[in-house]
């Protein structure tokens, strides 16, 4: 996490950033319980262990996981390659 060493808590705004996901993926961690958040008024801050936790998990994926997402990927490409390939030129 680049020059924010000393930050304690993030804005939703700064881990969506910090995630690269929107704002309203933030909110759904959330809601789902994989962020836990405290409350500052209106806003929601997020501790930066949360942060971290999450950070690690996406770096611990399975190997199985990574079969599926390259299966996935391959079909897609099999199946939409040539829709792929026309969006890819505009």
């Amino acid at each position: 996490m680049k020059n924010k060493d000393t930050k304690i808590f993030f804005s939703t705004i700064e881990v969506a950033k910090l995630l690269h996901i929107s704002r309203i993926a933030v909110f759904n961690k959330i809601k789902q319980g994989i962020l836990k958040e405290e409350k500052l008024g209106r806003n929601y801050i997020i501790p930066r262990e949360e942060i971290e936790h999450l950070l690690d998990h996406k770096k611990n994926i399975s190997e199985k996981d990574k079969k599926e997402v390259k299966l996935a990927v391959e079909r897609a490409v099999r199946e939409y390659g040539q829709a792929i390939r026309m969006l890819g030129k505009e």
